[in-house]
């Protein structure tokens, strides 16, 4: 591949280690007694034997109808190869970048050719959608698999625990002879479902047979009877947080705060039983990935008015105060309240969401001046950026290349920066880089794809060169509207990569 090859090795690793130990396969666990209790608690041996059936990494939730996806998209690309590329995509990169990568995730395509069942590659799509807090689409693609195997099904609990369903995910477990649990997430699971005696024993037998540890015993023996614990210092925060330690440290009074861990925790501190503050925090890092719908971040922005001052609260003012000026469509408002919450906006890395809510809406306005650009650049941010080109009429270089970059056709307009140099002539060219050339031709497009998407994020924070290499690989493989987003992204965000 020459230049265009990924650097495997110094990309960074999934965070995918702070996933609970609730499943064990196999597992023996023998009771001390003959009980009705431990009898529920134990499970019997298990062999694991792999059917010849359909293959979970053709299961999506997007047909081809809507990703315009080939369904021979993956190839003959190895599984293994393709989930490693896919574990190591970036996470936070531009937001047409990341839509693209969820898009890919979220498809319904035809295994790779080398498929065995076992799922290598839906288990790292399932990964990486939990890599970018995209929660409730890593749910609904686990269900429509079906969390029958321990690696589905503990991916599936924890996803349960993070968005408060894990009742649900207790009966199944429960229910399911063939999941063997570990003690610690049959200790929590008896306790959920109100069997708090078999809960006690369970954790004893645990603590005889050596199958938990020191930390995991405290944080258990808490958890089943608080009462018996007050008055005493709180427990050590523990160096792995998984969702499992995550919600049982929530019951007894001592939560961990999401803001130090990995993105998929934000999740919990949208539950309505949380601080509106952390609400907005949570939903302000879910957001910058896409991993909610804008919406949802504005619905929790206006919930109520701000009690207090400075930090966040002066861009909640913000949004509810251009919220209202837009509910009035009165222009001279909108103008007044533009440019302070862009500037929010911008602080927050937020610009993309802002402008799905408003950037069609803006363009309607009879804006002048200052706020006609501004509005004329948000607008480019937004999926209409096209039509919102076909209707400004540019003045500045800057402004001329970006609608000439908006309409596909940058001939016979000047570059206004060295982006642009390095933009520009992507789009006068067709055909895919020659790096990229043997993949395309040995059937592997998934491949070069999920390689030009890190390409293209490795290039806005580096050599700019491989941004070009990038954007010609997605137009000559049909994929012109992000190569659009991402070159107008690249060009008005502040941040790279």
């Amino acid at each position: 591949m020459g230049n265009a090859t990924v650097a495997l090795a110094d990309a960074p690793l999934s965070a995918i280690d702070w996933l609970s130990d609730t499943v064990a396969t196999p597992v023996v666990m023998q009771p001390p007694a003959a009980t009705d209790i431990t009898r529920d608690a134990s499970v019997e041996d298990i062999t694991v034997t792999t059917l010849d059936g359909p293959t979970p990494d053709a299961v999506g939730l997007l047909p081809v109808s809507v990703t315009g996806l080939p369904r021979n998209f993956w190839g003959a690309t190895p599984s293994e190869e393709l989930a490693e590329l896919v574990r190591r995509q970036p996470v936070q990169s531009l937001p047409a970048l990341e839509d693209l990568l969820k898009m890919i995730l979220l498809a319904e395509l035809d295994a790779p050719l080398d498929a065995d069942g076992t799922g290598a590659l839906f288990l790292a799509r399932i990964d990486k959608l939990l890599d970018m807090g995209s929660l409730d689409q890593a749910q609904a693609l686990l269900e429509r698999a079906g969390p029958d195997t321990p690696d589905l099904f503990r991916r599936w609990f924890d996803v349960a625990l993070l968005t408060g369903t894990e009742h649900a995910a207790c009966a199944k477990l429960k229910d399911k002879a063939d999941i063997a649990p570990t003690y610690p997430a049959r200790v929590f699971c008896l306790a959920r479902n109100g069997d708090w005696s078999a809960a006690a024993v369970t954790l004893e037998t645990a603590k005889v047979l050596g199958h938990i540890t020191k930390e995991e015993d405290a944080l258990l023996a808490r958890f089943l009877d608080p009462e018996l614990f007050e008055g005493q210092p709180p427990l050590p925060r523990p160096k792995h947080v998984t969702p499992l330690v995550f919600r049982m440290r929530e019951a007894i009074g001592e939560p961990i705060p999401t803001a130090s861990l990995p993105l998929a925790f934000a999740n919990a501190d949208l539950r309505s039983n949380t601080g509106w503050k952390t609400q907005i925090e949570a939903a302000e890092r879910l957001a910058r990935t896409g991993a909610i719908d804008p919406n949802r971040l504005l619905g929790i922005y206006t919930e109520r008015l701000p009690a207090a001052s400075g930090g966040i609260w002066e861009r909640v003012e913000a949004v509810q105060q251009f919220d209202t000026a837009m509910s009035t469509n009165d222009p001279g408002a909108v103008a007044a309240a533009l440019p302070v919450v862009w500037q929010e906006m911008q602080r927050a890395h937020l610009e993309v969401p802002f402008a799905t809510l408003y950037g069609e809406r803006l363009e309607r306005l009879p804006l002048h001046d200052e706020a006609a650009e501004l509005a004329f650049h948000i607008g480019l941010l937004s999926a209409d950026y096209e039509k919102v080109a076909g209707n400004f009429k540019p003045v500045t270089v800057m402004d001329k290349f970006l609608v000439a970059l908006a309409q596909g056709d940058v001939n016979g307009v000047a570059s206004p920066d060295a982006k642009g140099n390095v933009v520009k002539p992507a789009f006068q060219a067709n055909t895919a880089p020659v790096e990229f050339a043997p993949l395309l031709a040995d059937n592997q497009l998934g491949k070069a794809i999920l390689q030009a998407i890190t390409l293209f994020a490795q290039g806005a924070d580096g050599d700019l060169k491989d941004v070009r290499k990038a954007l010609l690989l997605l137009r000559s493989v049909g994929l012109e509207d992000t190569a659009r987003r991402a070159a107008l992204q690249l060009m008005l965000l502040e941040r790279r990569g």
